[in-house]
């Protein structure tokens, strides 16, 4: 058998007979070599990036031989060292056409809109705003960015190691003659960040030098490459379920599937060999060899994450009461809540992440139009009008569930839910109390969901009246399910109508939970509760937000623009559900007589014990920290945290590997005991290990354990702003244990996790 699958395929020799030692291009790599609009972006053009009406500088913007990095360099060179900017289509959220960034809406009529378009990033980084030098150009940029998107989105795994690695040979390659000496593979090694023993590399380099000149040509290189990639942990998996180690028969395919926890029927054995398997013979005779194995490890159909929970799966048809909100605070700042920024683009940020609670803090401008910012502070002031039209835009893009309000003089008997007002814009606000409306009619300003307006609401509990003279009654008068009223107690629950909704700082919070959790998690099984963050944080960074989730409470609003751990737990616990921006809350969070006490979960409702186990096998293509310098390595080392309730609350640590960020191996075993393992989420972090100084943060992945999967599993890591870290992985192991039966699939640790087994 494993002669008749070596027949069908040509040995390098072989290849290099059929001729072109010519590289193929990177853009015919990618399929993209017909399409005009690349090849025009390749031949690159003259523009204008523009932010303001008095700062607009040219700029060179041409599409690299690699076909996914965009170069923008400025023209003049008058300066020591132009100064050269890059940026990565991965990195690309979005293309807008037209003048829709705030600095191109204040030009608009002054240039032609059919030439202006903006591409916003992922992250942190600022939108740039482009004037191209005609409507063609525009046109043809604006479609082969979203070209070239859509084409990283639908690569493979392996695909994206192929073009990783290929990018850095042509780095690497000096001279770039499409050769390399010894001394250039050296280079390479150092780019992708393995410290190989002088020994091995020119072991490694005198094999695949088949010729026997001293220089690599393409297939050479090519083989060079295989042997780097090559995964022997995977290859250990796959003989230890392969009968005669060369390939796995169908039923050899389902038992691994099987002990995997997925569909292990043949059917989906033998649909997934047609799928990866890439050797004709194999495929024909329904084998799958080890290239195709490897093909489907890396795939994301063996992704850690449930595939299903990358849908809305969960009953949209609960009160609103019933689901975790994600929410963003002080949306419209880019920065710290002092002297930053106030701009549209934090809005189009949190709501293409899923966020379904934006904040809009609006004060009287000087002209006599609304405007919003950060009010008594020094942040900058972006029109009222420019937010809404964001909002208007961009609200349903990532999610049908954000709510408008029906217009309705009658309160609501119950909170009606997400499916129920599917496609409509929920208002939060103050309400004015009738007798005092005429107080309202000069009013100086009014807030969305607004922690400003909180905290003068808090200040003034025992006079409602200095509150609503400052509320607008056009905006009280769209107030139906959200009516923001200060928090009087848990007395008297049952009467409390449940469009009423309280804000609380994260200290009051936290001190609900810590002396009223069972009544805190009643009152949220009923009313909306926001939490924000303490006006001390001058400088926007965030709590924890696992310890209010833990008390039911819906709307944990964070600093979206602050990256780090917190928004890292924000991302994964709105991974599911389709990304939606609504997670069901666990049935003991939802009922009126829930006996659930975060602070005390030594059993009760929601405590399940269970044990996971996580085998840190090995990692892939880890990234550079220091990238200046060619010659430094990353020392990795991997975290594992438990963020749940109090007694979950965990983390582990791996050995550190020493210089090799390419493919360090650890085969580490770390195990952790869950109480009330609903509510966990699992964080993966990858650090580079420093002796003197703090580590470095590399990349990390955090996924809610209702929806990691069992088995031998690849973690697709993130940079610190929640953006991909393609290519690079973590190959680990999961087992989930109940009274010592090993739980598989995910549908069964669900109903565990429920308590329903």
């Amino acid at each position: 058998m494993l002669g008749s699958a070596k027949a069908a395929t040509s040995s390098p020799k072989e290849q290099r007979k059929k001729g072109a030692e010519k590289p193929i291009d990177p853009i015919r790599r990618l399929g993209l070599l017909d399409n005009e609009d690349v090849r025009v972006m390749m031949q690159g053009c003259s523009m204008v990036k523009v932010r303001s009406s008095r700062w607009q500088k040219s700029r060179n913007m041409r599409l690299m031989e690699d076909g996914l990095t965009v170069w923008c360099e400025s023209t003049k060179s008058s300066r020591k060292a132009k100064a050269q900017q890059t940026f990565a289509v991965t990195e690309v959220e979005c293309v807008r056409e037209g003048c829709k960034s705030e600095a191109l809406r204040r030009l608009s009529g002054s240039v032609p809109e059919s030439q202006c378009f903006t591409v916003v990033f992922r992250g942190a980084r600022k939108s740039l705003d482009l004037l191209s030098p005609c409507e063609d150009a525009a046109r043809r940029w604006v479609r082969g960015l979203r070209t070239l998107k859509e084409h990283v989105a639908n690569m493979s795994q392996k695909q994206k190691l192929d073009h990783w690695i290929r990018g850095y040979l042509r780095r690497a390659d000096e001279n770039q003659d499409g050769k390399m000496s010894y001394d250039e593979v050296k280079r390479l090694l150092q780019m992708i960040n393995i410290d190989l023993s002088e020994q091995y590399a020119h072991s490694l380099f005198k094999r695949s030098d088949r010729s026997g000149d001293g220089r690599l040509d393409h297939v050479e290189i090519e083989e060079f490459c295989r042997e780097l990639l090559r995964r022997p942990e995977l290859d250990a998996v796959f003989r230890h379920y392969s009968s005669n180690g060369c390939v796995l028969a169908t039923a050899e395919l389902r038992d691994f599937l099987g002990d995997q926890g997925e569909d292990a029927s043949l059917n989906h054995a033998q649909s997934l060999i047609l799928t990866y398997e890439l050797n004709d013979w194999a495929q024909k005779n329904r084998l799958m060899t080890q290239n195709g194995f490897t093909m489907y490890m890396l795939s994301r159909e063996n992704d850690v994450v449930n595939p299903d929970h990358a849908r809305v799966y969960q009953d949209m048809s609960r009160p609103l009461a019933h689901y975790f909100i994600s929410s963003s605070h002080n949306t419209y700042l880019t920065k710290d809540q002092v002297t930053s920024a106030s701009s549209t683009e934090p809005y189009i940020r949190a709501l293409n992440q899923g966020c379904r609670c934006v904040e809009l803090d609006c004060w009287d401008g000087d002209k006599g139009e609304p405007v919003i910012y950060h009010g008594h502070t020094l942040t900058s002031k972006v029109t009222f009008s420019e937010v809404i039209e964001t909002i208007a835009q961009y609200a349903f893009k990532a999610s049908p569930y954000p709510l408008i309000l029906p217009l309705s003089a009658d309160p609501p008997k119950d909170l009606p839910s997400p499916e129920e007002l599917r496609g409509r814009i929920l208002v939060k606000a103050k309400k004015l109390i009738p007798h005092l409306g005429q107080l309202g009619k000069n009013g100086s300003y009014a807030s969305f969901s607004s922690s400003s307006e909180d905290e003068v609401a808090s200040s003034n509990k025992k006079d409602p009246a200095k509150v609503c003279s400052k509320l607008s009654p056009e905006l009280s008068e769209l107030v139906v399910y959200c009516r923001s009223v200060p928090f009087r107690g848990f007395e008297n629950a049952p009467e409390k109508p449940p469009n009423e909704m309280s804000s609380f700082s994260e200290s009051d919070a936290l001190k609900l939970i810590k002396d009223s959790g069972k009544l805190f998690v009643r009152h949220n099984s009923r009313q909306l509760s926001r939490i924000y963050p303490s006006g001390q944080r001058l400088g926007s960074s965030n709590y924890d937000p696992q310890e209010m989730w833990n008390g039911g409470c819906q709307m944990v609003a964070l600093n979206f623009q602050t990256p780090g751990e917190q928004m890292d737990l924000n991302q994964g616990r709105f991974l599911p559900n389709g990304r939606c921006g609504y997670l069901l809350k666990p049935a003991f969070l939802c009922s009126t007589t829930s006996d659930f006490n975060p602070e005390n979960t030594g059993g009760g409702p929601g405590h399940t014990p269970t044990q996971l186990t996580i085998r840190i096998i090995s990692a892939q293509q880890l990234p550079k920290i220091d990238t200046e310098k060619v010659s430094s390595i990353v020392d990795p080392q991997v975290w594992v945290e438990i963020h749940g309730v109090s007694i979950d609350n965990a983390r582990n640590k791996t050995q550190r590997i020493d210089n090799n960020g390419f493919n360090p191996r650890w085969d580490c075993t770390l195990s952790f005991q869950l109480q009330v393992p609903e509510l966990a989420l699992v964080r993966f972090v990858v650090e580079d290990h420093d002796h003197t100084a703090k580590n470095d943060f590399v990349g990390q992945f955090t996924v809610p354990f209702i929806s990691l999967r069992t088995g031998y599993r690849h973690v697709h890591l993130l940079k610190a702003g929640g953006s991909s870290l393609s290519p690079s992985t973590l190959f680990i192991h999961v087992k989930v244990t109940r009274k010592g039966v090993p739980i598989k699939t995910v549908s069964e640790r669900m109903a565990i996790a429920k308590g329903k087994a």
